[in-house]
């Protein structure tokens, strides 16, 4: 597949996939006939020319695909059917032809396909680490090297994960769930929704450290669950937390595209509006976690973290302390490794690298560029140049993530 099919494909799977399963496929039908239209851009495009609407051809490729295997499903029922029944018999028990279905929904215009495919993807039946990895990749589009990298996850696993949980959703309809059941499902999309975030933030893998339309995508997600949510103060704390890092997208890179680390960005370049949202977001999440019965949950305090960040004008002037204490409550809720690395952090500039050495030396992350990384600082920052070089070589060499390999690099370079 080459690059330019791929970046077409990325956009335009979920839309196809969604628009499948309003028209009546399952999932594993929807998914074979948008893989079918991939073969048959592959087949065309380079020898015919591209489209001058790709995601058009996609779409009607696709339909014509499932229509095709409708039409001969239908026509299997209806050779088993007794000739003699008369004309209403037959037309009480045949079904609707699958070209008015498909008619039915060029023209439904109501709500959003990559909601309602997280919404089904993240379904009670399945284990929590399915729901994870279906989602990402209906509605991501990552691929399973880039879901497994993102969860800490073996690809096999991965890929058992999303083929298992396919099966299971077999015959569940396309639709918004009950108000009490998206409740329910909620931690899921907000893990997922955060998790597909991530990867644009900051890629696993590839030439380019950011992919700003899976960030802008998420954020755009996000926004609409908290209208449909707008209750729930887990689904304002997540906004909150992609605007406000969003907001540093302008200025993670360069003129030429290299990575640049928080605390060396011109904070000038932050995008003021996404800041000022975040900050509203933050607001009323604070307000409803204020009138509930329970004390603010980890996505309200990653937030709050997103926003120290956010009110320090210049890298100097960030409030470390704050920090420290959100990143205290955030590992109480939330006992992870990567949350106790960037503790650790957090610890040494509020008070100091060779507290927070040890704390990270501990830390389960072999094979983490970022683990290997921020050791190398911490170790640096103590005057070990030896092992911080040997431990930043270790980072480059854990890295999938070009500009991210050149950014360590560069770092070796200096010591």
């Amino acid at each position: 597949m080459t690059a330019s099919i791929e970046a077409v494909w990325r956009l335009e799977a979920r839309r196809l996939t969604a628009a499948l399963l309003r028209a009546g496929a399952d999932l594993a039908q929807a998914e074979d006939c948008v893989q079918d239209a991939l073969l048959a851009a592959m087949q065309h495009w380079p020898a015919e020319g591209w489209p001058e609407r790709p995601g058009a051809w996609l779409m009607t490729a696709a339909k014509h695909r499932l229509l095709d295997r409708m039409r001969h499903a239908q026509m299997a029922a209806r050779e088993q059917q007794a000739l003699g029944h008369d004309a209403d018999a037959r037309a009480a028990h045949v079904a609707p032809d699958p070209l008015d279905l498909l008619l039915q929904d060029e023209a439904d215009e109501v709500g959003d396909d990559a909601l309602r495919l997280m919404f089904i993807a993240c379904h009670p039946k399945l284990a929590r680490e399915a729901r994870c990895a279906l989602t990402l990749r209906l509605v991501a589009g990552l691929t399973v090297a880039e879901i497994a990298r993102a969860t800490f996850t073996k690809e096999a696993t991965v890929a058992q994960r999303i083929s298992r949980a396919k099966a299971q959703l077999a015959g569940e309809p396309f639709e918004l769930p009950p108000a009490a059941e998206r409740a329910a499902r909620l931690d899921a999309v907000c893990t997922v929704l955060y998790l597909m975030f991530n990867e644009g933030y900051a890629a696993s893998h590839g030439t380019e450290w950011t992919r700003p339309t899976l960030c802008h995508e998420a954020l755009r997600l996000a926004r609409h669950l908290a209208v449909l949510l707008p209750a729930e103060p887990d689904t304002h704390a997540l906004q909150a937390l992609m605007e406000l890092q969003a907001s540093r997208l302008p200025a993670r890179t360069d003129a030429h595209g290299r990575p640049v680390l928080l605390m060396d960005q011109d904070r000038r370049r932050w995008d003021r509006l996404l800041l000022r949202r975040g900050h509203a977001a933050l607001a009323r999440c604070r307000s409803l976690t204020a009138a509930g019965s329970s004390g603010p949950r980890s996505l309200a305090l990653q937030a709050e973290l997103a926003a120290v960040h956010a009110r320090a004008s210049r890298a100097e002037d960030t409030d470390w302390a704050e920090l420290l204490r959100l990143y205290d409550q955030l590992l109480a809720l939330q006992p992870n490794p990567v949350v106790a690395l960037n503790r650790a952090v957090a610890l040494s500039h509020a008070i100091g690298p060779a507290q927070a050495l040890p704390l990270v030396e501990a830390l389960p992350l072999s094979g983490y560029p970022w683990w290997a990384s921020a050791r190398a600082d911490l170790l640096w920052r103590l005057d070990r140049v030896a092992e911080a070089r040997e431990a930043l070589q270790e980072a480059i060499a854990w890295t999938a993530n070009e500009r991210e390999r050149e950014l360590m690099a560069a770092r070796l370079a200096q010591m």
